[in-house]
């Protein structure tokens, strides 16, 4: 028969392929994950938005303290 590496050899390569096919598929759920998230960011950047509409409607533009609720008028800067 032709040339072998040793069985414990196979077993140490076989193992190291073992983890790398493991970790890219950790990373491939995570980049799933990710995309998930970046998703939900833009539906939540959609509903600040729509909030903000709602609060220019009743109060004018305002810029809002999000610690206390308060709020400046915001002057809009002459063209």
């Amino acid at each position: 028969m032709g040339n072998k590496i040793t069985a414990e050899e196979l077993k140490l390569i076989q193992e190291s392929q073992g983890k790398i096919t493991q970790a890219l598929s950790q990373v491939g759920m995570l980049e799933a994950q990710k995309h998930g998230l970046l998703i939900h960011i833009q539906e939540l950047n959609k509903e600040v938005e729509e909030n903000k509409k709602v609060l220019q409607n009743s109060y004018g533009a305002i810029s809002v303290n999000l610690e206390d609720g308060s709020f400046k008028n915001i002057k809009k800067e002459e063209e």
